[in-house]
């Protein structure tokens, strides 16, 4: 199938596909006329990268995650250390946002919010404060 067909069937546009392509995460038939060939297979790869990365895990994760999937002798071991790896890491950014989210509702309870151009958020972001 071409890459329009592809992109129906993974749900990813046709730019996205050529980059996997592009970064080695895909390499779909050559057709006689030069043009990409997807197969089944293809597109279920394409589905499974579009739904590593929706649960966060780098390009790089993919292309781990991706090569344990296709080894079938691999251990499981390898897949969850890869995944507990990224909970680990999200569990940091939560962290992190949630000391952002403090700061700023800090930030905006402290600010009048009215005609006076005295603004502790601007204070604050430039470093005067």
């Amino acid at each position: 199938m071409n890459i329009g067909n592809a992109s129906d069937k993974s749900g990813l546009p046709a730019k996205t596909i050529r980059y996997y392509e592009d970064i080695g995460l895909l390499k779909p038939d050559r057709a006689e006329n030069g043009y990409r060939d997807y197969s089944m297979p293809d597109v279920h790869k394409l589905r499974f990268l579009q739904r590593s990365r929706g649960l966060g895990f780098s390009v790089e994760e993919c292309r781990q995650l991706l090569a344990l999937y296709e080894d079938k002798e691999r251990a499981s071991a390898d897949v969850k250390s890869i995944a507990q790896s990224k909970l680990q890491e999200i569990a940091r950014k939560i962290i992190e946002l949630r000391e952002l989210q403090h700061t700023l509702k800090h930030l905006v309870a402290h600010c009048h919010g009215d005609q006076r151009p005295d603004c502790p958020i601007l204070e604050t972001i430039s470093g005067e404060n």
